[in-house]
């Protein structure tokens, strides 16, 4: 034996967790179904995909942040009364937020988005940078 052992530094609250809130805590949260967002770049351009079903062009909103982030937001609520039944308010919502951060080559002038069968697309195309300035060094 070389007196090496394996050293887990979250066993303890590993072991709290589980004796406070016992093996099934999370498995109401596992049970949730977040949208699927896809994300992913060329030469030309960065290209979001978020899967959002039941929401309407108008539910959604997108911006992009002094800090060079894009933030997508998603806020659907529904209420519907029964008329027939005695104070029976049936009300749902539904929300999604992503942030990312877009690189610097980012042309965030000319951000397009478009959604279709409750597909959110947004594309961001590359812009050039500026070579970098080389700086000569005068001899003394």
């Amino acid at each position: 034996m070389n007196g090496l052992m394996k050293f887990d530094p979250f066993s303890e609250l590993q072991a709290l967790q589980k004796q406070f809130f016992g093996d099934d805590w999370l498995t109401n949260i596992q049970g949730v179904q977040l949208p699927t967002t896809d994300i992913y770049t060329d030469e030309k351009q960065l290209t979001l995909e978020a899967h959002l079903p039941n929401f309407e062009e108008d539910d959604v909103n997108i911006h992009v942040l002094d800090d060079g982030t894009l933030e997508v937001q998603a806020e659907r609520h529904e209420k519907e009364e029964d008329k027939k039944k005695k104070y029976v308010l049936r009300e749902s919502s539904s929300s999604f937020y992503r942030r990312i951060r877009l690189p610097k080559n980012a042309d965030q002038g000319n951000i397009d988005a478009h959604m279709k069968n409750g597909v959110l697309k947004v594309v961001i195309p590359f812009k050039e940078l500026p070579k970098p300035k080389k700086i000569s060094i005068k001899k003394s």
